[in-house]
């Protein structure tokens, strides 16, 4: 069966929410229907099939994530894309009614769920997800949830939000933990995925010690934990370890170029000692460890005062601001949509690779194409400013992925125009909805 036919279900799926059909029964019996005929198109597939699916991703010009799911099958995480995109995208919330007129929310009860898969005992998991209510830990909760695991969620929504989970609340398999990561904490679990610090420079140099403390006391105590109860333990590191780079792209054998007492070193080199504490952790002491080095991510979810390029430049276009630019604009980053992080991520926990790796998409952009792509895809009546360039702002970041495709068998598969026109529709309903301003 080609993938022509999973196509034709999910975008059936998409018609009846979009004509309004899109009461919560008939989501679920529809989705549910759309979970099982994808999962029986996949296991039908002739080896043909399989090499078309290949190359068609391997073709830049013609582009079918849409017909297809997010997640790897070699790990068990596929999920139908519409299915998450029922999540952060819905057609109309999920829990609660805005009235513009009065600003006021009514929530509503009793709610209802997604499906999620049915895991028999031995393949169902514990997993702790440290910072899980931020914009990516959510993202990969939904992830988890959705292919049937049991997960707990730390945070102490310094960045995080409630709302990020709220369509999870009260679910048999989840469970969220209002817990600071610099206190002990002490639960049974398989698998940690540590992804508790401020990630932005205005979150995390708010109050550096408190992010230094976040990624060196914290990282202590999931090691501990790790040790304790003899669980797989993931650290999300930064591509910032590696500063200003002088050697671009950036492989794991690069050690880096950081200035340990600029206003960025609390974080880059906190997650430096982040790392080195996983390895001491892994030689001292067996504790089974992954790192993955994250270069710039954007997607739904995204808190859109964290000052992160793709944000500010949504925000400013969506109210008709310039878009500022700090610098010349010719500083270079390289953007990944959420899925493809979180598809490294669950590939990585669950490969036996315990090396860093990078997980980022290797397109580069300047600041200033990306400012232009932004704004013609949102208001092309914004102009363009510029501001002095902040201390230490790296001049080229971009990863080498070699050893990720090698070893996972991972390559970002998301457009990052197709993430654009996501993440600024979310932003939009965010707004209509009264959420931000």
């Amino acid at each position: 069966m080609s993938d022509h036919s999973s196509s034709k279900i999910i975008y059936e799926v998409h018609a009846n929410n979009e004509s309004g059909n899109n009461s919560p029964s008939n989501d679920r019996n529809e989705f549910s229907k759309t979970v099982t005929e994808l999962e029986n198109c996949r296991g039908n597939k002739t080896e043909s099939d399989n090499a078309e699916e290949t190359s068609s991703f391997e073709r830049s010009d013609k582009w079918v994530w849409d017909t297809m799911a997010v997640g790897h099958a070699c790990v068990k995480s596929v999920v139908p894309l519409e299915l998450l995109r029922h999540i952060y995208l819905p057609q109309q919330s999920h829990d609660r009614i805005f009235d513009p007129t009065t600003r006021t929310i009514s929530y509503l009860q009793p709610r209802s769920y997604l499906p999620v898969k049915s895991l028999i005992q031995g393949e169902k998991k514990r997993i702790l997800v440290t910072g899980g209510a931020g914009f990516v830990g959510s993202h990969l909760v939904d992830r988890l949830m959705l292919i049937g695991h049991e997960v707990i969620v730390l945070d102490n929504f310094f960045t995080g939000r409630k709302n990020n989970l709220s369509h999870w609340m009260g679910h048999p398999n989840f469970e969220l933990i209002r817990h600071d990561v610099v206190d002990p904490f002490l639960i049974e679990v398989d698998q940690i995925y540590h992804l508790a610090c401020p990630a932005s420079p205005p979150h995390y140099q708010y109050n550096p010690i408190k992010t230094v403390k976040t990624s060196v006391m914290g990282t202590i105590n999931m090691l501990g934990l790790a040790k304790r109860v003899k669980a797989r333990f993931l650290l999300t590191s930064t591509s910032e370890v590696y500063g200003d780079p002088e050697e671009h792209p950036q492989a794991e054998t690069y050690w880096g170029h950081v200035n340990p007492i600029g206003p960025r070193a609390c974080y880059d080199e906190g997650k430096r000692v982040a790392e080195t504490l996983t390895y001491a952790y892994m030689h001292q002491d067996s504790v089974d460890v992954r790192v993955a080095r994250i270069f710039n991510t954007f997607g739904p979810r995204m808190n859109e005062n964290d000052g992160r390029v793709v944000s500010n430049f949504i925000m400013q276009a969506l109210k008709g601001e310039e878009l500022t630019i700090y610098g010349d604009g010719l500083q270079t980053r390289s953007f990944q949509y959420v899925h493809d992080l979180v598809d490294g991520l669950i590939l990585l926990m669950n490969k036996d690779y315990m090396e860093p790796v990078n997980l980022g998409n290797p397109d580069e952009y300047t600041i200033r194409e990306f400012a232009e792509l932004i704004r013609n895809e949102v208001n092309s009546s914004c102009k363009i400013k510029t501001l002095p360039a902040p201390t230490d702002d790296p001049k080229k970041r971009r990863p080498d992925i070699s050893r990720a495709e090698q070893i996972l068998g991972w390559k970002p598969r998301w457009p990052v125009k197709q993430g654009i026109g996501e993440t600024v529709k979310y932003f939009q309903r965010q707004m209509e909805a009264g959420l931000i301003g």
